[in-house]
């Protein structure tokens, strides 16, 4: 986590920033994902691509091990999908896993292989990088 005023990197159990003794979240002209110098107006950062407008701590970002994870063993179902919080494509997902008792297993097979696909390509870093509300997947 970066300080919001200063950019200088602070713990994120940090009460104030230690350079500057400001609290985290404060302030507007850095990137508290990657601590990049940023407009007071930008509503995201052109550097990661993390929201600027919500104040959420990089300790709520979601996990791109987990979401890869779950795209590999469980991606048939939308269930990374579902976690990253893309709810339509989750639910697209899941409707084509379940509609593979009407077609003899086809579009089971066609969500599963979309699943395993998303979830190595999550891990790699080359698909997915935020989740829905734009916040960077934390490695």
């Amino acid at each position: 986590m970066y300080c919001r005023n200063c950019g200088k990197e602070i713990p994120p159990q940090a009460v104030v920033c230690v350079s500057c003794g400001v609290e985290p979240g404060k302030g507007n002209k850095f990137c508290p994902y990657c601590g990049a110098e940023t407009s007071p107006e930008a509503e995201v950062c052109i550097k990661c691509g993390g929201s600027l407008k919500k104040n959420i701590p990089p300790e709520e970002a979601k996990s791109k091990l987990v979401a890869g994870l779950l795209g590999i063993f469980l991606g048939g179902l939308g269930i990374h999908r579902f976690y990253l919080g893309y709810i339509p494509i989750g639910v697209a997902q899941l409707i084509l896993a379940l509609l593979g008792y009407v077609t003899c297993g086809i579009t089971s097979i066609i969500a599963w292989v979309w699943g395993i696909i998303e979830g190595i390509l999550i891990l790699t870093g080359k698909s997915i990088t935020t989740d829905a509300k734009g916040i960077p997947l934390k490695d």
